[in-house]
């Protein structure tokens, strides 16, 4: 199994920066790609990024150009660097992964959230 802690979340004004991180554990080895998605308030929730174990990257049109996805594979750990932030922005945010270990279910951490003040 593959076990994912999001940090990083918090409280940000409109045009600041956050950094989230997405830690994961146990079967890393299974690990082809992972993701970022987030749900906003009584909204369904939404792709945001996506890399590949090879490092291959691809955005949603709607964060294309403010989030930057990447990864440290020494530390297990996929980053989600957001700038330029809008209200619009606050939602929980989630990260998932990809393993061959549970194909078609990804597994998924417990999100963090974040706050875009006004």
């Amino acid at each position: 199994q593959v076990q994912l802690a999001e940090s990083g979340g918090g409280l940000v004004e409109t045009g600041g920066s956050l950094r989230l991180s997405c830690a994961a554990s146990g079967s890393i080895f299974s690990i082809t790609s992972m993701d970022w998605y987030r749900q906003g308030p009584g909204k369904q929730r939404e792709f945001l990024a996506h890399i590949t174990s090879g490092g291959n990257t691809n955005y949603a049109d709607s964060v294309k150009g403010r989030f930057t996805i990447s990864r440290d594979n020494a530390k297990n750990t996929v980053y989600l660097q957001m700038s330029s932030l809008k209200p619009e922005d606050t939602a929980v945010y989630y990260c998932a992964a990809t393993s061959f270990l549970r194909p078609g279910s990804d597994f998924w951490g417990q999100g963090t959230q974040v706050t875009v003040s006004s």
